[in-house]
């Protein structure tokens, strides 16, 4: 008698193959068989007219602080998957003395734009050191199972206290400090190390994130924490060059291969996009990070399967308007008080008669990158879209149908298009700004990116960016768009299989997690059935679903028949169950 058996459908084992008709039979969270599967099950999934795959393996998400209170794990249970990392970017919430914990939600809040109130509210604060925290999360119940990477930024505070700040070194004591927490973290199963070193990570305060200038010898010193283990990966985010011109390309990545060499020969990762302020920079990394690998290393390239976007809105953190000194004299009223008052014409003409002010600089936790991109608004609407649901989402619009190319047509000025635009729904109207990845006006680059061995589909930020992003979808873009939608429109795609082979065993695989990722008998029961031809995604939308009245961006989704943890299902034709069967994910015993 197995628990489980899916019948009727399309089985992609994970393996890059092609899809053979199976059946998959599942029993005590394991799958026993594939294949014909004559026995009786207690629950059994007709598949026909579907795909069986994997479940997805999401390997760089920001759920640290919602995982302490949400069982669900919205979005990512609702796009495919099954095994989610937490921690990426250097942030986090351990370890954390007590005294220091409101300097951690401030750093979450303005780098990966998450309402403080509602981490305030939300988060349990049941540990100090990294062991206590993953012990507290995993005894929570939740959809999915996850993993999670020590971040540097709290290793740092935790260790230097008030001097870990950005342009503050690590002295031999604090480093060694640093160590000692990193491996510990290591060997009560943590998966591995993150690092942030982005121009544009700024905490609430308006401050440098605390490792985001951290030297050679802390992140070499970091590093060395992992030699002797079997397991354990490093992740680093890092710009290469964009705002700061002191920096330059070559003295980061000289960091970067330091760092990873200093592991003993764990396997790294990097985020590979390209921006407009340095276009060429991802050729370079691709041609840097070949060069490692050909001496030994193992480097991944974290690739996004569409731009590295935002939503621009009066409901959003960021939007066209917000610079205006009419506007921030009202920014704090409700939206439909904002919305009334911007449909007065008078109120709209002295707004559009004003010149924008500077939002970022000390204590502000506006980005510089937002000040650059809002003055260079009128070039930057020629890529910037409003995404009409007419059946399916077009990430990938040409400048005919930007702001730019709308305000041409209708004889009127990009600001007054996008203020008329902004008012639209009751004010709830979403601009889609694609920042990275879209410097040629197509994914013809993206599409080299995703074509790469090394490739990892990743930074989709699941539980991060929630006033500005729904990346969390990634796994049905990449899915519906790049196998199926781009190569109806005649344009270079991905074939199916190696799509999900890069969802499921390429993710496990560079994680070193053997038990998942593979529709094999012995493998963990993660799975998916999917109605192949209807998935699809929706416009996104903001509720208010946080703690104190939070709220985020989330993304209509269908096409997800079923979701299994473990054999226990947890999405049924896209929506979350009552099962509880994921846990953390601990890298020894």
């Amino acid at each position: 008698m197995y628990d489980l058996k899916i019948v009727n459908g399309l089985v992609y084992d994970g393996n890059g193959t092609e899809a053979v008709k199976k059946n998959v039979a599942v029993k005590d969270g394991l799958i026993v068989e594939v294949g014909d599967c004559v026995g009786e099950a207690k629950q059994i999934v007709d598949a026909a007219g579907a795909i069986v795959t994997p479940g997805f393996v999401d390997v760089h998400t920001h759920y640290d602080g919602q995982i302490s209170w949400d069982e669900e794990l919205k979005p990512s249970v609702n796009h495919g998957v099954t095994t989610a990392v937490l921690g990426n970017c250097g942030v986090g919430f351990a370890p954390c003395k007590a005294g220091d914990r409101d300097k951690l939600i401030k750093l979450m809040e303005g780098v990966e734009d998450i309402p403080g109130t509602a981490l305030h509210e939300g988060i349990q604060w049941e540990w100090e050191t990294f062991p206590e925290y993953m012990d507290a999360i995993d005894k929570r119940p939740h959809t999915i199972d996850f993993a999670v990477l020590v971040p540097h930024d709290p290793v740092r505070v935790y260790a230097m206290g008030d001097r870990a700040v950005f342009d503050e070194p690590a002295n031999d004591e604090d480093i060694a400090k640093m160590q000692t927490m990193v491996r510990e973290a290591m060997e009560a199963g943590a998966v591995g190390f993150s690092t942030g070193r982005s121009d544009v990570h700024k905490t609430a305060d308006g401050e440098w994130t605390p490792a985001s200038e951290a030297s050679k010898d802390e992140l070499v010193g970091i590093a060395t924490a992992f030699q002797g283990l079997d397991y354990g990966v490093l992740q680093a985010v890092n710009d290469f060059d964009m705002v700061r011109p002191e920096d330059n390309f070559e003295k980061e990545f000289e960091l970067m291969e330091a760092y990873f060499r200093a592991s003993g020969g764990r396997p790294g990762s990097m985020s590979l996009m390209q921006r407009d302020f340095a276009p060429d920079d991802w050729m370079k990394i691709i041609k840097r990070s070949e060069a490692l690998n050909d001496d030994g290393l193992d480097i991944s390239l974290q690739v996004a399967p569409r731009a590295i976007g935002v939503f621009n809105g009066l409901n959003c953190t960021f939007h066209p308007m917000m610079a205006f000194p009419s506007y921030i004299a009202i920014r704090d009223k409700s939206l439909a008080e904002r919305v009334a008052i911007m449909r007065d014409p008078d109120f709209k003409k002295q707004l559009l008669s004003e010149s924008i002010v500077e939002l970022a600089g000390p204590g502000s936790f506006v980005p510089p990158l937002v000040d650059i991109m809002i003055s260079q608004f009128p070039d930057l609407a020629e890529k910037m879209f409003k995404l009409d649901n007419d059946g399916t989402v077009d990430y990938e619009q040409s400048n005919e149908t930007s702001i730019a190319g709308k305000a041409r047509r209708d004889g009127i000025s990009v600001w007054e298009k996008a203020y008329d635009i902004l008012l639209e729904d009751d004010g709830n109207a979403l601009i889609y700004f694609p920042v990275y990845n879209y410097t040629e006006m197509n994914y013809d680059n993206v599409y080299t990116m995703l074509q790469h061995p090394k490739a990892l589909p990743g930074l989709s930020d699941g539980g991060a960016h929630v006033g500005t992003i729904c990346d969390a979808s990634f796994p049905t873009y990449l899915l519906s768009y790049w196998t199926r939608d781009r190569v109806n429109k005649g344009q270079a795609g991905i074939k199916l299989s190696r799509a999900l082979q890069m969802l499921t065993a390429d993710g496990a695989d560079y994680l070193g997690l053997k038990d998942r990722g593979r529709i094999e008998v012995g493998k963990k029961a993660d799975i998916n059935v999917i109605d192949y031809d209807a998935l699809s995604l929706g416009v996104p939308k903001m509720v208010q679903d946080l703690p104190a009245g939070g709220q985020r961006l989330l993304q209509p989704v269908s096409g997800y028949r079923a979701t299994f943890v473990s054999g226990e299902q947890v999405i049924e034709n896209d929506q979350v169950l009552a099962a509880r069967p994921g846990r953390l994910v601990r890298m020894c015993a």
